[in-house]
């Protein structure tokens, strides 16, 4: 015989359980919707759209004509599992950018990292382990970022959104398989315009603020290369031509920081997370 605690204990249960099926319904229903539109002309498949790609460009060359830049990036990265589970980890970034010079700071519940490259060295510091490494960098933004990749295997976050106009990701602009308009977007109150992109595993979109200040300001990769399809989403927020100090390059260890060395990089297989970034 069921007493009265024992059917609120089952009401409680059932009343629990709701939100989350109707959660899951309202899901799959979103997704049958968007498919059926996405079908209908929103998706072009194949199609490498010339404006889509002069979207990029004009993009980058808006970025890098910047003397320095102040941004924040609200991201969240999926972790899977070994069973293929998606874990979704969310962070914060926050950027300083000179010619030359650069301070990348990310901080998460899991990890702290900070990077900085004051125009003749670049460190990375661990502030929760308590461990830096230094290593002498050459004298420009671009030219310290491929070091840190090729020697070391250290690839930045965001840092590809200032390489597509300069000729150095034409190999990659070439081989695109799709890249087209798939609308526009208020993001943070900002108006955008919204593009799609996909390379040979790599599907990744961009919203680009409307006007005479072409900045991202949202960006989504997916990996196609696994099946759980991990994904990356950052929401960013920009000051252009902010004002900086020498000291807001200096890297001054704590008292407690001990400093190890950097390994050099050998191995193969990189340059897919080198986009994934």
């Amino acid at each position: 015989m069921r007493t009265r605690i024992g059917e609120a204990l089952a009401a409680s249960l059932i009343l629990a359980i709701i939100p989350a099926q109707s959660a899951i319904a309202q899901l799959r229903s979103s997704t049958t919707a968007m498919r059926s539109a996405m079908s209908s002309g929103v998706s072009k498949t194949g199609v490498v759209e010339p404006a889509a790609i002069a979207a990029l460009k004009s993009m980058s060359a808006y970025l890098s004509s910047a003397s320095t830049l102040q941004i924040t990036s609200q991201g969240s990265l999926d972790v899977v599992t070994n069973d293929g589970q998606r874990i979704q980890l969310d962070g914060t970034t926050d950027y300083k950018i000179r010619r030359p010079g650069f301070v990348i700071d990310y901080k998460s519940d899991m990890k702290d990292r900070r990077f900085i490259y004051d125009g003749k060295t670049f460190t990375i510091y661990s502030p929760k382990l308590g461990f830096y490494s230094t290593v002498a960098a050459p004298p420009t933004n671009r030219e310290a970022l491929d070091v840190l990749y090729k020697q070391y295997g250290i690839a930045l976050p965001l840092e590809d959104l200032f390489r597509w106009g300069d000729g150095a990701s034409a190999d990659r602009l070439a081989a695109m398989k799709s890249a087209y308009q798939a609308g526009t977007a208020t993001i943070d109150g900002v108006e955008t315009d919204h593009y799609a992109y996909r390379e040979a595993d790599v599907d990744w979109e961009v919203w680009i603020q409307q006007g005479n200040q072409p900045v991202p300001r949202k960006l989504v990769i997916v990996d196609r290369s696994d099946a759980s399809r991990p994904t990356f989403i950052a929401r960013l927020d920009w000051k252009v031509n902010p004002v900086f100090s020498d000291s807001d390059f200096a890297f001054v260890p704590d008292g407690d920081a001990k400093r190890i060395e950097l390994a050099t990089f050998k191995g193969v297989g990189k340059e897919h997370a080198r986009q994934a970034i």
